[in-house]
């Protein structure tokens, strides 16, 4: 993948990781929810719920929060049942996007995703028919304070980081996808800013778009998979614009 599209994705996606705490709060909340409901309230006794505290603590979710969330599914008597489901198609100008939802009712879901596709000139398409274009990695965003990169790199891999990048603004910490919370964790408690971290999905290649409609459709088709309830994340391949001001 080129530099530029690098840089220029992982910005974005500290931009976005600023303006949508909300968001991210409310989507790990109800991962922890359903987390409960399977495995029960315990972390000592439910890895995947251990796992989602470390988690929501590496998005800066205050501890009071991750509690409340816990206390309320464990006593929840809602019997409702969520189902992750995995949506793969392509956007407007030949974008890969995979979309990850969690669900209480995947035919409104399918049915909102497919009609998203269609709307901003995309098709939803076969199960595996993008996916083979990514890798599961898991990504740390730190703040660039003026580290010095030789104590980076001890810090890094004594936590059990596989590789990091440093760029003015910020670091990027690459890790295996089950340690990455983990690991997000150590780091701040080492001293580091954490500014996200997530188990993430990362192109083998970009796809650059240059038509106007393009580039207006593939925002709103974005835009709308964000504001769905049931959508938990998208990965694409979209090799976004810089902005004026970034150049």
């Amino acid at each position: 993948m080129s530099g530029h599209s690098k840089w220029n994705n992982i910005k974005r996606k500290k931009e976005a990781a600023d303006g949508a705490k909300a968001k991210i709060f409310t989507r790990i909340g109800r991962e922890i929810t359903v987390c409960v409901k399977e495995g029960g309230p315990d972390p000592a006794s439910n890895s995947k719920l251990r796992d989602l505290i470390s988690k929501a603590k590496a998005n800066n979710v205050p501890n009071d929060n991750i509690d409340r969330v816990i206390k309320k599914a464990a006593g929840d008597s809602d019997k409702n049942s969520y189902e992750t489901m995995v949506y793969e198609g392509y956007g407007p100008g030949g974008v890969a996007v995979i979309v990850e939802c969690l669900t209480d009712n995947k035919n409104r879901t399918a049915g909102d995703v497919r009609h998203y596709f269609d709307k901003f000139g995309g098709n939803m398409g076969t199960t595996g028919c993008v996916s083979f274009m990514f890798t599961r990695k898991g990504i740390i965003i730190l703040e660039n304070e003026g580290v010095d990169e030789d104590k980076l790199m001890e810090d890094c891999f004594e936590a059990g980081a596989t590789d990091f990048n440093v760029d003015e603004e910020v670091i990027e910490v690459t890790t295996e996808p089950n340690d990455v919370y983990k690991i997000a964790d150590e780091l701040k408690n080492m001293g580091y800013t954490v500014a996200s971290a997530e188990d993430t999905m990362i192109p083998s290649t970009y796809t650059t778009l240059t038509d106007e409609t393009h580039l207006r459709y593939m925002n709103l088709l974005l835009e709308n998979l964000d504001d769905n309830d049931d959508v938990q994340q998208v990965y694409h391949n979209w090799d976004m614009p810089q902005s004026e001001d970034e150049d």
